[in-house]
């Protein structure tokens, strides 16, 4: 059941609508000027690569994009979101995009090639206007279909940036800025229940994947990555952990919902922040510290949890370790 929107223009039916509606207006129908409207003048929009503060920013980048990628569309695949008309509401926005590289930009010179990759926005509104935002772009995906490893890309990248001394700093709870949105998500139990399953997991409680995860279960892990059954969630998983198990694992949101036609499913926003102390995905220890921001989403049926998507942005992790070895 869906709050009727307060605030909002009347076109939109329903918060979903609202979030899909003005991505398509702004994405495929070039109406790029609304973000003037549509985005808060002061919003912080946090990705791994960087804080960008207010609606400016955003358009400038918006901008770039589509002028190296023109024919980008943005296939909204879910919305799971929290809050109401008295709060504001939080949507998680599940993304995937597709794009041809015609044009020179911020991935160098023109390939012609033809990408797939996912994005997650959690975008906090409230009357009509996104005023805070979290961007998990898929760069990893991107870049290797370009013909890049990540650890390069992060290399040449320092480099295009003027060098160690005066590249961009990914986010990092240094970096990171304030925002308006307060919130932590809802109690549902579908959201819990998916907390739960991470923090065991990251408490190197690993036999929790074979109970908690379907057999078949369908998985879409950064790099453009599809892997399927619980045996390859748990290789994943294990990477990810092992590379960094010293690491504070925390869970920044969390929402669970249940809605007509879709299974019950969550969202939630975590980070791992810590030391690049151990052998797993992202190679041979360096002792770089490291902030690792990640959004997962995940649906769960009759046997346990049967489809997953998380997303980080491995190029943003190589950027850390890279200026922390030289």
């Amino acid at each position: 059941m869906t709050d009727k929107l307060q605030g909002f223009d009347s076109k939109w039916k329903d918060f979903p609508d609202y979030i899909l509606g003005i991505t398509n207006e702004i994405w495929e129908q070039r109406q790029i000027h609304t973000l003037h409207h549509y985005y808060a003048d002061d919003i912080v929009v946090r990705s791994p690569a960087s804080v960008v503060v207010g609606n400016k920013g955003v358009i400038a980048a918006t901008m770039a994009t589509l002028a190296e990628f023109p024919d980008r569309e943005l296939l909204g695949e879910d919305v799971i979101w929290s809050g109401n008309n008295d709060t504001g509401y939080l949507s998680s926005h599940r993304i995937l995009t597709t794009a041809t590289h015609t044009n020179a930009g911020l991935y160098g010179q023109p390939t012609g090639r033809k990408l797939a990759y996912r994005v997650i926005a959690d975008c906090a509104a409230k009357n009509n206007q996104i005023y805070d935002e979290w961007l998990i772009r898929d760069q990893g995906a991107i870049i290797r279909q370009l013909g890049v490893e990540p650890a390069q890309y992060a290399r040449d990248l320092i480099d295009t940036e003027g060098g160690a001394d005066h590249c961009g700093r990914p986010l990092t709870p240094t970096t990171d800025l304030a925002g308006a949105y307060k919130g932590d998500g809802n109690d549902n139990p579908w959201g819990q229940r998916y907390v739960d399953t991470l923090q065991r997991i990251m408490a190197a409680e690993m036999s929790v994947v074979a109970s908690e995860y379907d057999r078949a279960c369908h998985l879409e892990h950064p790099g453009g990555i599809s892997a399927h059954g619980s045996s390859a969630a748990d290789k994943f998983w294990m990477g990810l952990r092992a590379s960094f198990p010293s690491a504070t694992f925390t869970v920044d949101h969390s929402i669970g919902r249940e809605d007509p036609l879709c299974p019950p499913r969550a969202a939630v926003r975590w980070s791992l922040h810590g030391t690049h102390d151990g052998w797993g995905s992202f190679g041979a220890p360096t002792g770089a510290e490291v902030y690792l921001l990640g959004i997962s989403h995940a649906e769960y049926g009759p046997y346990g949890l049967r489809r997953e998507w998380v997303l980080f942005d491995e190029t943003a992790v190589w950027k850390q370790i890279i200026l922390h070895t030289g």
